[in-house]
């Protein structure tokens, strides 16, 4: 399968692109935690387990699980002169400024790995200064850093491939990341879109040197005509704008975009950490996040070259029902009781991957809302997570679906 085929929150996954996470989170430290977003550290070995589990799981149901590590290795496999244009960008928006030390990295990048994948790992692993055997008495730089100074810091957030593009229809939208420590992960999603075959030729509604900001995790395709966009701590109202003008200008499908407002917190970072289709009229929602409703309407302009814009009126459940185009269900995350419902929301009990209409993957850790989904006919492969879940994220933010069936 080449190409981009997403027109659907739940049409059966037939292609999805990982991350296996790896010895970037052994570059995590107590210090560094709150810099790369993450709450704890995890066990890299159990981490790796639960990811493999996640992988088997998606593979037994039939679809094909590609790497985002393997693909840009293959990238490099066939043009060495791409790889040596992707490892100058890799070091300045590595944010080494120095030519000196700008140098040191990329010798020391070509001359110890000249297997392309091993290369591609280490990138996103990230370099110690002591790696690059300076002579210390000859740069003060290097005389004072501390022992664990990561001249190029790690990248542990990869493994959420959701977040730094958005497969929208037949195109992707490459994204403008909230923080600097994630922004990087982009250059990878560049390379992928800009050199590998069988994605290279797919629009683009939206590209990481635009001015705001957008994650992958507030990015919903209800169905071939609509979108939606949460508004959240990590999406700006203008890259939604943004986002629709392109799209309503080369994709012929999509007439439609919701702008959700969600509240700006860590615990609702995206608009798929309270709220997720499951089935043709189910969606699971973590009802804290829309005490209140705030939904905005985008459309095509009639001159064709900007938005309409109007406010939703209704309940979350009316709304969509008018682009679903039936009665929907909206099951609450845990129940109704506040305490388990913010706690499984927290351990990404809404955060949901469907592989087909009602058949989803989710947390084993969350055992009141899978109760629930089972109650209402979901059928439910549950995974570990004692670990990846450490880094506030479910089975829909390690999962960027590349192709799905269209719903009939």
């Amino acid at each position: 399968m080449k190409g981009i085929n997403v027109k659907s929150e739940i049409g059966t996954l037939k292609k999805v692109l990982l991350h296996r996470p790896g010895r970037e989170l052994l570059n995590l430290t107590p210090n560094t935690l709150g810099e790369l977003l993450f709450d704890d550290i995890p066990f890299l070995k159990m981490a790796q387990a639960e990811h493999d589990a996640f992988a088997k799981t998606l593979s037994k149901e039939g679809v094909e699980v590609v790497y985002i590590e393997d693909l840009v290795t293959q990238i490099f496999d066939k043009d060495s002169e791409i790889k040596k244009k992707f490892l100058e960008q890799f070091i300045i928006e590595s944010g080494v400024s120095s030519a000196y030390f700008h140098s040191k990295i990329y010798d020391y990048l070509c001359e110890k790995f000249t297997n392309n994948k091993d290369l591609v790992l280490k990138t996103v692993e990230g370099i110690n200064i002591d790696e690059l055997k300076i002579d210390k008495t000859k740069h003060l730089s290097a005389m004072v850093a501390d022992q664990s100074f990561m001249i190029v810091k790690p990248m542990p957030n990869l493994y959420f491939t959701r977040d730094p593009f958005a497969s929208i229809g037949d195109g992707v939208s490459v994204h403008k990341m909230y923080s600097v420590t994630r922004n990087r992960e982009t250059i990878y999603a560049e390379y992928l879109f800009k050199y590998h075959p069988d994605f290279k030729d797919s629009p683009q509604y939206y590209n990481r040197y635009l001015p705001f900001r957008i994650e992958g995790g507030d990015v919903m395709i209800i169905n071939n005509t609509t979108i939606a966009v949460g508004i959240s701590q990590r999406t700006e109202a203008d890259a939604i704008e943004v986002l629709a003008k392109q799209i309503f200008a080369t994709n012929k499908e999509i007439i439609n975009v919701l702008a959700i407002i969600i509240p700006s917190s860590r615990a609702f970072m995206h608009l798929d950490t309270v709220f997720t289709q499951i089935d043709r009229d189910k969606f699971v929602a973590f009802k804290g996040a829309f005490e209140t409703i705030d939904v905005c309407e985008l459309t095509k302009s009639k001159s064709g070259d900007g938005v309409n814009i109007k406010k939703a009126t209704g309940t979350l459940e009316e709304i969509l029902e008018k682009y679903v185009g039936k009665k929907v269900e909206i099951i609450p995350c845990a129940g109704g009781n506040r305490i388990n419902a913010e706690r499984e929301q927290w351990n990404d009990g809404s955060n949901i991957l469907t592989i087909a209409p009602g058949k989803v993957v989710v947390y084993d850790r969350n055992d009141i809302s899978n109760s629930i989904l089972k109650e209402r006919g979901i059928k439910l492969h549950e995974i570990p997570s004692a670990e990846l879940s450490r880094g506030r994220g479910g089975p829909r933010c390690m999962s960027m679906p590349l192709f799905r069936e269209d719903l009939k």
